[in-house]
């Protein structure tokens, strides 16, 4: 009966299973939304201007400093120890939400997400540890599905104990406390992978720090090779660009949110919103398997054309004061950043393997923080500018236009230049 069990453990049905869960109740986090309003409510007593620009700037900072140890020993701890380090910090945010008061106590709640954020990189690493190559597809698009449903859920869930039952915000913190519990005690049950899936195996007598070592060039030499292609280049680069700047837009976006229609005094639909965000996303994303398109040709001019479109709803945003345009441009916001984000996904991983293809997003994921670190020191932090959040959604409408500037200027050079090779190969052609 016991070697049965373990022979059931073994398979890629039950890891996946348990990562489902585990990824289910991860992001089955109903206070979410309602962030801001919390923080500012009668629950803590913070002022706007200390959750923008004493609070908040906490996490990208602390996500940029452990984003790089965490990746390094992700693959060399086997990653069940990073998915249950993820779930303690998930424990110990709602716990200090919940109970803890003050700048600093919600400074601390801001760097144990940090952590959160940071040891994302182990969900998805663990399952292609644990299952065979063949298996990929179909257990990433389940883990997948898992975190959207409960994304869509959750939010719902919020907006309607908000909006119907009248729950506070301090309760919907509890049942969010509940559910990463849930997700902390799934993280127990998961097998220990018996192997990793980097090239990278330290022999057993080898010490660390040569294991660490050869890491790091293993590395340094496959970004070189990834970054040598123009085209993903050129990708990578959009990537890097509105990641770090819809980062920004989603970190603070509460806060005008707030401004529009206070939480003390007007009806909060930020639940409803980021459901509708949610499934609008999903669709735009499903629908570009659709699209037959030659992205080696007008793919550069798609990234210009939907930046300018991201530019102007953000534009919308900082301009008009009237929230349910603020929500209309936030809900094109997300829409148009995912199909492009699904767009350029594809671009990528097509022209890398496994590893490569894990390696560079996580670069490109890397570069975005360093962005918006840049972006939140100079922009946000008390420390910096600390300029008000209408400006600051100023600031950020403007950096995407200078985005879009970038790939419309480039699609137009990489579209004449093509046209202009066909023209000459024809002529000599003809004159042959």
């Amino acid at each position: 009966m016991g070697c049965w069990k373990q022979e059931k453990r073994n398979t890629w049905i039950f890891p996946t299973l348990i990562l489902c869960l585990y990824g289910f109740f991860y992001m089955m986090k109903p206070s979410e939304p309602f962030l801001t309003p919390y923080l500012t409510g009668p629950d803590k007593n913070l002022t706007v201007d200390e959750v923008t620009n004493q609070i908040l700037p906490v996490w990208t900072y602390s996500y940029l400093a452990l984003l790089f140890p965490v990746f390094l020993l992700t693959d060399y701890l086997r990653y069940k120890p990073v998915l249950l380090l993820q779930g303690i910090s998930l424990v110990l945010t709602w716990l200090l939400l919940l109970f803890a008061h003050g700048v600093m106590a919600m400074q601390l709640v801001e760097f144990f997400y940090g952590m959160v954020t940071a040891t994302e990189v182990a969900y998805y690493a663990y399952i292609y540890s644990v299952v065979s190559a063949q298996r990929y597809q179909r257990v990433t698009s389940y883990c997948r599905s898992s975190t959207l449903v409960a994304a869509t859920v959750a939010a719902v869930l919020g907006q309607l104990l908000v909006s119907l039952a009248d729950v506070s915000y301090f309760y919907l913190n509890a049942i969010t406390l509940a559910s990463v519990s849930l997700a902390f005690l799934c993280a127990f049950f998961l097998p220990m992978p018996q192997k990793s899936i980097a090239p990278q195996q330290q022999p057993g007598n080898a010490k660390p720090r040569h294991h660490l070592l050869r890491v790091l060039v293993q590395l340094s030499r496959d970004l070189r090779d990834c970054y040598s292609s123009r085209k993903l280049l050129y990708w990578s680069l959009w990537w890097a660009l509105a990641t770090a700047g819809f980062n920004q837009v989603v970190n603070y976006i509460q806060v005008l949110w707030d401004l529009r229609a206070p939480s003390h005094s007007s009806a909060v639909y930020n639940g409803a919103v980021e459901a509708l965000a949610t499934f609008l996303s999903s669709v735009t994303s499903f629908l570009v398997q659709y699209l037959k398109i030659n992205w080696d040709l007008f793919g550069e001019l798609a990234l210009g054309i939907f930046s300018a479109v991201d530019a102007g709803s953000l534009f919308l945003m900082h301009y008009s004061t009237n929230i349910w345009a603020c929500y209309a441009g936030y809900l094109i916001f997300k829409a148009c950043y995912m199909l492009l984000l699904t767009i350029a996904t594809f671009q990528i991983a097509i022209n890398l393997s496994m590893e490569r293809y894990a390696l560079m997003f996580g670069f490109n994921n890397f570069i975005a923080l360093l962005i918006q670190t840049v972006l939140t020191i100079v922009v946000v932090d008390s420390r910096g500018l600390g300029l008000d959040i209408v400006t600051q959604f100023l600031i950020y409408g403007s950096y995407f236009a200078v985005i879009a500037g970038i790939f419309l200027i480039r699609s137009t050079y990489t579209i004449i230049s093509i046209k202009c090779r066909n023209t000459s190969g024809a002529g000599e052609s003809t004159g042959h």
